[in-house]
């Protein structure tokens, strides 16, 4: 028997009895949380995964517009900038060439530093791709299954690189 997706029991003895078990009841809750989750909770999970990975990935970069390196503080001083906001692209908002650590001031005070952002950008990935970023206008419409994978995608792609950082 299997209880919301969560496990596969031998018995529904075992079942019951799981189910009555505090695990099994945090299980249950934790299941019953994730079936209720809007899009919109999907897309922002799936986003926070990304970011927080773009952020691993380029600690220790500076800012890719002004090329300040903040020193960091609690809350963070570091953000993950999209050349093509998400707004304007909002079908890039995943596209990892589109996102790179940015600082507070550059991305929430300076709308992201287009033009700065630009020129190291080039820099950092090649013309070809930036122009490339700029020609895309393709529509995308991210479903829930879509979403539920990148969030777990990139969460396990963050937990695997940190443990490669932590060995070298």
């Amino acid at each position: 028997a299997v209880i919301g997706g969560l496990r596969a029991f031998c018995s529904y003895d075992h079942l019951i009895a799981y189910a009555k078990s505090d695990t099994g009841k945090k299980a249950v809750k934790q299941q019953q949380k994730r079936e209720l989750r809007t899009k919109s909770d999907w897309m922002k999970l799936a986003q926070a995964a990304v970011n927080a990975w773009v952020r691993f990935r380029d600690r220790g970069k500076p800012c890719i517009s002004c090329g300040n390196l903040p020193q960091q503080k609690l809350g963070g001083t570091m953000d993950a900038g999209h050349y093509r906001s998400r707004g304007a692209a909002g079908h890039l908002r995943f596209n990892t060439w589109n996102i790179h650590a940015q600082c507070v001031k550059c991305n929430r005070h300076l709308s992201g530093n287009a033009v700065e952002f630009r020129i190291n950008l080039i820099r950092r990935i090649g013309e070809d791709k930036v122009q490339q970023l700029e020609a895309d206008s393709t529509i995308r419409n991210f479903d829930v299954d879509y979403l539920q994978r990148i969030t777990k995608v990139f969460k396990r792609r963050l937990r695997i690189e940190k443990k490669i950082a932590e060995k070298s």
